[in-house]
Formats: C-alpha cells, structure tokens, sequence
C-alpha cells in the first residue's frame, strides 16, 4: 500500500492541475501495479491522512495533492523504483494535454433553495478559473442539458463572453471621446 500511496503523491506532485479517479487509475491499473479495490482503498487513506485533497463535481472526484503530501512525496520519492518514475514521467508526458484538458472544464447543477436548478459553469486553468458563472434554469432537464454541452460549447462561449466585454468597454471609451 505504502508504494501505490507514493505512486498517487508523486504523480499529483508532477502536475499542476487536478487530476481524477480515473485519470489516476487508468495508469495504476494499466501499469499492473495494483488492482481496482486497493487503488480504492488507497485513495481513500490519503484522503483521510490529508495527503491529498477531492473535490467532487457532478460523477467525478477531482483530486490535488496537499502541502502534507508535498511534504511526505519529498521525503519518500526514493522509495519508488526508477523504473516506476521513468513510467510516471512518460504518462504525464505524452498524455500530458489530454489529461489537462479533462479536468479544464467543469460543470455542475444543485437544486437550490427556490425550487430551481443552479447551473456551475467553469473553465478551469491550473489553480485557478478564467471563468466561473452559475445560470438559473426551471428544469432538471435543462440543467443537465446544459452540462452535458458544456465540453463541446465552451470555447465558443467563453469567446462570445469575452468580445462582448470587450466590445462594450471599446463602445464605453468612443462614447467618452
């Protein structure tokens, strides 16, 4: 258990952005390192010890290790065999922008308190959002809708969001002058 805790630690130690439960055990269990129950298990324990920090949204748990992780990873990193290291690096490495892009775009919805869906829109870059909006809608069937075209509308959005700032800020400055 104690190499399986290291592997997670030195890999969410090597990025900059959250990584998921499946992102984390699709190399694990490809590898042959352990199998599914004691990934679990794993997860589970760095979690409770503070290793590492979830944050779920929607189906999925997006995971970041802890300064405690930090720490320990730092301390204990010669404990994983250079060969494992080499397998880390050349995952991240080569699905490096896939697994970026997974956990970019977030979205959510929770019934809220007057009866109506809040939609949580994000796209996220390393540690921080370049944008964050929750939109109102009636319906479960809209929420979800909305959701699930998130992935594929984002950009589209975010970029109608943006020159339309823009262009208001442009027009705000020419009725100045």
């Amino acid at each position: 258990m104690l190499l399986y805790k290291l592997i997670v630690l030195y890999m969410l130690g090597k990025v900059n952005f959250p990584m998921t439960n499946d992102q984390l055990s699709r190399f694990i269990l490809t590898q042959g390192y352990t199998d599914y129950f004691k990934f679990q298990e794993t997860m589970s324990d760095l979690l409770e010890t503070g290793m590492i920090s979830g944050e779920s949204v929607r189906n999925n748990t997006y995971y970041s290790i802890s300064d405690k992780g930090r720490e320990t990873i730092q301390y204990f990193q010669y404990k994983i065999s250079d060969a494992i290291r080499q397998d880390i690096h050349d995952y991240l490495r080569s699905n490096e922008y896939d697994l970026r892009e997974e956990v970019s775009l977030v979205s959510d919805y929770t019934l809220s308190k007057n009866r109506q869906y809040a939609v949580k829109l994000k796209i996220r870059e390393q540690d921080s959002y370049l944008l964050d909006m929750t939109l109102l809608v009636p319906q479960e069937e809209q929420a979800r809708a909305m959701c699930d075209q998130w992935q594929e509308k984002s950009q589209k959005i975010y970029a109608y969001i943006m020159k339309q700032l823009m262009a208001a800020e442009k027009d705000r400055k020419e009725q100045k002058a």
